[in-house]
């Protein structure tokens, strides 16, 4: 089981999409925990002030450090793993491995930043670890940490029906996934492979394989140079790539 907690300035923003889908399924089965917390709780001022002007001027306001100091302390747990990370465009690039990685923990504590950015205090005496969805900027860090609770939620066993789901898709073995078919086997004049009704597994299996790696080198080649691909996958992929294959 794993806990997510979440400190805002918006929690609600988190409330429905939890309850839908696999999320909802999973905090059900109690395989997944998630506590929303307004950081505004934690502040001691009449007006419940969680941001500031920065020092030296500029434009935009800072998220102000004692708020989310409270806020973390009140809701970190005193034993076991435990990790803070802030929603930052500054942050690590959000991959498979790192979800899984994140996996391991008893608890995930996902800072949101607002406005101009964090007072640099949060950053450098708060968080364990910063995490950014990719090079854009998002209004806050909400959306972002709702994508880490699916990622990583995920990969914890029992969430999925199926335990070999996680390790099947895209980018869990290094390479995107191969072009997936259902009923019916023709419409419209496009037929499925042949292969994939065949029934023969071993032909199946080599199929996925082959076409997992073209897609990969199709749509994402610099995946492959980290894929760490064995001997007959280099044999493979270089067929591919003449076109014999």
């Amino acid at each position: 089981m794993i806990r997510f907690d979440v400190l805002s300035i918006f929690p609600e923003m988190l409330q429905s999409p939890l309850e839908f889908s696999l999320l909802k399924k999973a905090r059900d089965k109690g395989l997944v925990e998630v506590g929303l917390h307004n950081i505004r709780d934690w502040a001691e001022d009449k007006h419940r002030m969680t941001d500031d002007a920065p020092y030296g001027g500029g434009c935009g306001m800072v998220m102000k450090v004692e708020p989310v100091a409270r806020a973390l302390a009140a809701v970190k747990r005193p034993v076991g793993p435990s990790l803070t990370v802030l929603m930052t465009p500054q942050g690590e690039i959000f991959q498979q491995k790192i979800a899984a990685e994140l996996a391991s923990q008893e608890q995930i504590i996902l800072i949101c930043g607002r406005y101009e950015g964090f007072d640099e205090r949060i950053r450098e005496h708060l968080a364990d670890r910063e995490i950014s969805l990719g090079d854009y900027i998002l209004t806050g860090g909400e959306l972002s940490a709702l994508v880490v609770i699916d990622a990583v939620s995920r990969l914890i066993p029992g969430v999925l029906g199926n335990e070999d789901s996680a390790s099947r898709e895209s980018f869990s073995q290094g390479l995107l996934e191969y072009p997936q078919y259902t009923r019916p086997a023709s419409f419209s004049g496009w037929s499925v492979p042949e292969v994939l009704v065949s029934g023969n597994h071993a032909q199946i299996e080599r199929w996925q394989r082959i076409e997992a790696l073209r897609r990969t080198w199709q749509r994402r080649p610099e995946l492959l140079e980290k894929a760490g691909l064995g001997g007959e996958d280099e044999e493979l992929l270089e067929k591919i790539k003449l076109g014999r294959i």
